[in-house]
């Protein structure tokens, strides 16, 4: 069945460059039938200088925001700047990892064909809830059995690799599975583990009671899945850090 394709593309009789950008990029999307989702990444989607002008119309429809909730933002110098801050950091900063390609990461063969246990962390990371759009702050340990096959990266591409995924808005719960995914891919090792440990501010924006509440969530996959005591010594050694 062919994709359905955006309305306002299909029937608006309008130049390209009088369609908002978001409309022209949702309809390269849906021809190739890519989904985008919250915690996608579209970047292959997105031409040259379209990035300026979807952070523009974020900020218009911000400002509608604003003044929806009654702002006064003419005369209250607080929210003057409000609309175009939020745009710039939706865009360029807390969910730059749906808009930008996978950063540039340096792999090397494994020569002296390592096979020990390695972990990398913890990686200070920060991501945002899909529900609400609040902080997600926490930490990420990442545990490697590789093998003489293995591709081996620089430990700060690590910390590169987490940023990219984890600024997006998402659940935890996914954004630990992604990260499973890129790093099986790229190292091909043996084993990997990944734990994240995470604040979710929604809890403590929103009043809920519990509000300290953290989330630990991982993902075990090869060595670490079959073989319980690898699995317990990578769990000992995250725990002492």
């Amino acid at each position: 069945m062919a994709a359905q394709q955006p309305r306002c593309l299909m029937s608006s009789s309008a130049p390209p460059e009088k369609i908002p950008v978001s409309e022209r990029i949702r309809y390269r999307l849906v021809g190739a039938e890519c989904r985008h989702h919250a915690n996608d990444n579209i970047a292959a989607y997105i031409e040259d200088g379209e990035l300026d002008e979807l952070q523009a119309e974020v900020q218009a429809k911000m400002q509608e925001v604003l003044k929806s909730l009654v702002i006064d933002t003419e005369s209250d110098h607080n929210t003057q700047e409000t609309a175009k801050r939020v745009a710039k950091m939706f865009v360029r900063e807390v969910f730059k990892g749906r808009y930008l390609p996978m950063p540039a990461v340096t792999e090397f063969p494994n020569v002296e064909r390592l096979n020990e246990l390695m972990i990398v962390g913890p990686i200070t990371v920060r991501s945002a809830c899909s529900h609400h759009l609040c902080p997600i702050m926490g930490r990420v340990w990442i545990g490697l059995l590789p093998n003489e096959h293995s591709n081996l990266i620089g430990l700060s591409k690590y910390a590169r690799i987490c940023d990219w995924i984890m600024s997006r808005p998402q659940i935890q719960e996914e954004a630990v599975t992604m990260l499973a995914n890129e790093l099986q891919e790229r190292v091909k090792p043996d084993g990997l583990a990944i734990v994240m440990e995470a604040d979710h501010f929604c809890m403590h924006w929103r009043g809920v009671k519990d509000s300290q509440a953290m989330m630990t969530n991982s993902v075990m996959r090869g060595a670490f899945l079959k073989d319980p005591d690898l699995r317990r010594e990578f769990l000992a050694l995250i725990s002492k850090k």
